[in-house]
């Protein structure tokens, strides 16, 4: 189509049906960030308060049994924990995906236009990184992975419970083995959107 021709109102209503369409993906991939950690944090809410409940009751409960079976519980979280910090990050990547599609659909109309160009603070060379700490996809990431390291130290310290160990080693364990977890679970995040 020659530059100096303007394009068809047909081609116009396609493009504003389709940057529409994106808009809606990417609402509906911030949404769905939300309630992907929401999900999470009442699973370990409602773990964590089954617990308390159990140990209120009859303090005495507490056998080795039961304290691996908390483990196991405590690491099925963490492992939920995991596929969340995933599913966040599939839904920041599926939500560049839309600011990319949007961005095509301005740069076109812009190209075609060129008193547009004024019009728009986000264009492709101006699009925030896929990956970027100060994100509330980030921060999100973060408060799942931080809770996820609590869940696996948890479990590793139920697991301790179970068996002989004394002092201070249980503790220092779990505390590490935490701490590890969030790293790792942060390394996921950040690999799963590179």
């Amino acid at each position: 189509m020659p530059a100096n021709k303007p394009a068809p109102a047909e081609m116009d209503e396609l493009l504003a049906a389709e940057f529409d369409y994106i808009a809606q993906t990417a609402l509906q991939a911030n949404e769905d960030r939300a309630r992907v950690s929401s999900f999470y944090l009442v699973a370990v809410g409602s773990l964590v308060a089954a617990m308390f409940s159990t140990q209120l009751f009859d303090p005495n409960f507490l056998t080795s049994t039961v304290d691996i079976m908390f483990g196991g519980l405590f690491l099925l979280l963490t492992l939920l924990g995991t596929s969340t910090i995933m599913q966040l990050a599939r839904l920041r990547m599926a939500w560049y995906e839309s600011m990319l599609a949007m961005n095509q659909i301005k740069d076109y109309m812009m190209s075609e236009n060129k008193s547009l160009v004024k019009a728009f603070r986000w264009k492709m060379t101006t699009l925030p990184a896929k990956y970027k700490r100060d994100s509330v996809s980030y921060y999100q990431a973060f408060e799942v992975a931080l809770i996820s390291g609590l869940m696996f130290a948890a479990a590793v310290f139920f697991v301790q419970r179970a068996f002989p160990l004394t002092g201070m080693l249980p503790w220092i364990i779990s505390v590490l083995t935490g701490l590890l977890m969030i790293f790792v679970q942060l390394r996921v995040y950040r690999q799963t959107i590179k």
